[in-house]
């Protein structure tokens, strides 16, 4: 099952996006064997700062066709991890080809699309920046994907 990551703004090199690769890598050779990954990060940007209906339309140009599609969103459920390993596993076994996983911009991810997702996951009723939530969602699919294999990586 590959996985999408389509988010608004683009992320320059830096600790963040070392973070990013490291966790992304670790979860594609640890996913490989589970059936899960590759991952990527599909990066949209508004460059006429129109708002969220057209990161919405940017959005949904990035999103694989026929994807699942789950936003992150402080609206949505929050998840312990071994509960979004299984939701990920669920998805694989229900035969899902692609999972997009969506970030919005500065302003959230507009109605319209969050109307169409298939799920919604939240890290928590804090709002996060963009880029440590792609840092938090690298770490939580490699996590994700050694609690699926049984590996040591996560502790209860």
């Amino acid at each position: 099952m590959r996985i999408s990551i389509c988010a608004v703004g683009r992320l320059r090199a830096g600790p963040e996006k070392d973070l990013i690769d490291d966790y992304l890598a670790r979860f594609d050779r640890t996913g490989r064997a589970l059936g899960l990954g590759p991952a990527k990060i599909i990066e949209v940007e508004d460059k006429k700062n129109a708002g969220m209906g057209a990161e919405a339309a940017l959005l949904r140009k990035a999103i694989p066709k026929g994807a699942l599609i789950c936003t992150l969103d402080e609206r949505g459920r929050t998840l312990t991890s071994p509960e979004y390993a299984q939701r990920l596993g669920d998805w694989r076994d229900a035969g899902r080809q692609d999972v997009a996983l969506i970030i919005g911009g500065a302003d959230g991810i507009d109605p319209s699309l969050r109307a169409e997702a298939d799920f919604s996951l939240s890290f928590g009723k804090m709002v996060w920046p963009h880029m440590l939530v792609r840092v938090m969602l690298a770490e939580q699919l490699y996590r994700a994907a050694t609690i699926l294999s049984g590996g040591p990586y996560h502790r209860v």
